[in-house]
């Protein structure tokens, strides 16, 4: 820490830092060479830590207004809520113009007297009062809407607001305090840029014993560096946070009147004036770089027709700053100037500063006007003088009997930054504020990151827990029986992704996608899965991810009794929403009979599948054809039975006439194939190559002769073979 600067013995003039330019520009060779930085801050500070605290933290009505206008965006809730008003207004006039007495009551309408009253005053007056009306709703709406609307987001919970507020408050402080800095520590650059020089040697001879006197008087063992800006006309001065500029014209003034200036100055150096306009600049300094163009136009360009147009475009930006910022900010400053004016007082120079003021009174014009009554940086000036003469004629304090005004009174105390209490109690604070973010930090990496969804997704699975695993999707509801997709996870049948490793994640945004290795169905996948971050926070604070999608759906009709998923019957649903899956092996079956059955057949359905197949083809059972066959044989065997020309319903007849004591003989049985045409029901066809014979007997009459035959044929066999109970049936087709 810097340590204060020593008081000189009396008689001893302070030292003073010149500023930083070329050698070549030096008024005098003894000049002390400058030491930048903090080092030319005012006495009386322990630390440069102390001095910008005391600018920083005294005009909080200032730091306020800036902070509201700036970061709660007013000027542009200036622009809305006059648009909105101007809208409102308008269809406020027309509506209340045409049909605002339509809006009377029926029972005020028919009263006596008091309904034709108020009909013919809303017929007359309704456009007006429709036109303020929606200017006021407006005007309200839009505003409130940018005002408000930005903290009452999705999310937006109590905690979630206060540390919204918490953050803007402390992105506002920085920014003032960088702003700050970059003042003070470039000061001496931009000063120069402004025009301000070194003064002469004549100058520095003229000026510098009666700085030097005045700071001696009041206590203080430096002063700042002394500039000179070229005015011959106007006597003025101007005090920064580590110089004092003073015009060419105050040289030709009276010594006492320039102490008098050179008191009122070191005052406003030794409070740290310009350090508390300078953070109240930096806190809105977003508002403040928006003002300073339409001030430099207007000022660059003074003409009616150019502050015309300057207003249309920026008039938020101008008022907000004339009716906001510097009206809280005057108030401090104005008070400053009382205190500095003190300072002629402690240095006996209370003649030089009346006759200031009074010469400067003749110039002052009126303060009718909101410019010059509230925003006005200096008091009138005869409120000036009746303070300073107060101040002088008080002399002693009747009550204290000390002087009333004294170098400690104006000036203060500046102590340290804080007590050793003050600083336990700030280091414990920032300690629990380190442990408690940083345990906030510990528990979002291990719960609320996109890889613990994953996780826990696919340990979810692997529990065999639905709902668990439904709990970590962002759309559910794919999901209409939640109770069936509980039993399938359960199922015998269910195989579970096993050893997931999570290979890469790619983070973008609210979104995230993972890519991940694991074993399913006995083989090693991979596969993309997309995860979105959660618009509700936990507690407040913890935004978790949820899996994007993680369903698919069986996109087979699954229709009719038999059919099962690990070993859990489906109920049927020609039509209807599909069943959604969760990612793992599902074992499916289909229905069995007499006639066919169903082979098993897995069905996987990886972490990013949308869909998944099952196809559920049945199968003539290898008995089945042998019974169907032994039907057929059967059914042949009685038509073979039968001694008539053409057994009714059998595949074979004798075409010839009057043929008696007719016998058949089946010589060799068809071979038949069976095509199954459902799960219970199968095509019965005889191949051309494999046509059964048939031998048929009898005789014949031919005019009166009896004559034997026998013949041999082929035929053929169709029908239709069904499952019937544990049986096989057999319905030859129509011949």
């Amino acid at each position: 820490m810097t340590e204060p600067h020593p008081v000189p013995p009396e008689g001893t003039p302070p030292t003073v830092p010149q500023l930083d330019v070329r050698a070549a520009e030096s008024p005098a060779a003894d000049t002390p060479p400058p030491t930048g930085g903090f080092a030319d801050r005012p006495p009386g500070y322990p630390s440069a830590l102390v001095w910008l605290r005391a600018g920083i933290l005294r005009d909080w009505r200032g730091v306020l207004g800036a902070f509201f206008a700036t970061w709660f965006y007013l000027p542009v809730a200036l622009l809305l809520a006059f648009w909105g008003g101007l809208v409102l207004a308008v269809s406020g006039l027309f509506a209340g113009g045409l049909g605002a007495d339509d809006q009377l009551p029926q029972v005020l309408r028919d009263a006596p007297l008091l309904g034709p009253l108020l009909e013919a005053f809303l017929t007359r007056t309704g456009g007006a009062l429709g036109g303020v009306v929606g200017f006021v709703v407006g005007f309200l709406g839009g505003f409130l809407a940018v005002l408000v609307v930005p903290w009452l987001g999705a999310d937006a919970g109590p905690l979630t607001v206060v540390t919204g507020l918490v953050g803007t408050v402390a992105a506002a402080a920085l920014i003032g305090v960088l702003y700050t800095l970059y003042r003070v520590l470039l000061e001496p650059r931009l000063l120069v840029v402004s025009g301000a020089r070194q003064p002469s040697r004549r100058e520095y001879a003229r000026l510098r014993p009666v700085l030097d006197d005045c700071a001696r008087r009041l206590g203080l063992p430096s002063v700042p560096r002394l500039l000179i800006e070229d005015d011959p006309v106007l006597s003025n001065a101007r005090t920064y946070a580590r110089h004092v500029v003073v015009t060419t014209a105050v040289l030709t003034e009276p010594d006492d009147e320039i102490a008098a200036l050179f008191s009122h100055e070191l005052v406003h150096w030794r409070t740290g004036d310009e350090i508390t306009s300078a953070f109240v600049r930096g806190v809105g300094l977003p508002l403040t770089l928006a003002h300073a163009l339409p001030t430099w136009l207007m000022r660059t360009f003074p003409h009616p027709a150019t502050n015309f147009v300057v207003f249309l475009f920026f008039w938020p930006v101008l008022l907000t700053m004339r009716y906001v910022v510097l009206p809280l900010h005057a108030r401090d400053v104005r008070a400053a100037e009382y205190r500095a004016d003190l300072g002629a007082v402690l240095t006996g120079h209370v003649e030089g500063m009346r006759r200031v003021l009074e010469r400067r009174l003749s110039f002052e014009t009126g303060r009718s006007g909101w410019d010059e009554a509230v925003c006005a940086t200096h008091p009138p000036h005869e409120l000036r003088l009746d303070a300073l003469e107060r101040a002088s004629v008080a002399g002693v304090s009747v009550e204290a009997g000390e002087p009333a005004v004294t170098v400690e009174r104006l000036f203060g105390h500046s102590g340290p930054v804080g007590t050793r209490r003050t600083w336990l109690l700030v280091g414990a604070l920032m300690l629990a504020a380190y442990a408690g973010t940083g345990g906030l930090g510990v528990v979002q990496w291990a719960f609320f990151r996109p890889q613990s969804t994953v996780d826990g997704y696919f340990s979810a699975l692997a529990d065999r827990d639905s709902d668990a695993a439904l709990g970590f999707l962002t759309d559910q509801s794919g999901v209409t029986d939640r109770k069936l997709l509980a039993q399938l996870l359960r199922g015998e049948g269910y195989q579970p992704p096993t050893d997931v490793e999570i290979s890469s994640l790619e983070r973008e945004g609210d979104a995230a996608t993972a890519t991940v290795a694991y074993r399913l169905g006995g083989a090693a996948q991979t596969s993309t899965v997309s995860l979105r971050r959660d618009d509700e926070a936990t507690a407040g604070l913890f935004h978790g991810w949820r899996v994007d999608g993680g369903l698919a759906a069986l996109n087979a009709p699954i229709a009719g009794p038999g059919v099962r998923l690990n070993g859990v019957e489906l109920p049927g649903a020609a039509e209807g929403p599909a069943l959604m899956l969760l990612p793992g092996g599902y074992t499916a079956t289909g229905p069995s009979s007499a006639l066919s059955e169903t082979p098993a057949e897995t069905v996987v359905v990886g972490p990013g599948q949308s869909a998944a197949t099952v196809q559920l083809a049945p199968v003539l059972k290898p008995a089945a054809g042998e019974a169907v066959e032994a039907r057929v044989r059967a059914w042949l065997d009685e038509c073979a039975k039968q001694t008539v020309a053409a057994p009714p319903g059998c595949p074979f007849r004798y075409y010839g006439s009057s043929a008696q004591k007719v016998t058949w003989k089946i010589l060799e049985y068809p071979k038949i194939t069976v095509e199954l045409t459902g799960p219970a029901s199968a095509q019965v066809a005889t191949p051309y190559e494999t046509q059964g014979k048939v031998q048929v007997s009898g005789t014949t009459t031919y005019f009166g002769t009896n004559s034997p035959f026998t013949e041999e044929d082929a035929f053929t066999v169709a029908g239709v073979a069904t499952a019937d109970g544990d049986a096989v049936a057999f319905r030859p087709a129509a011949n």
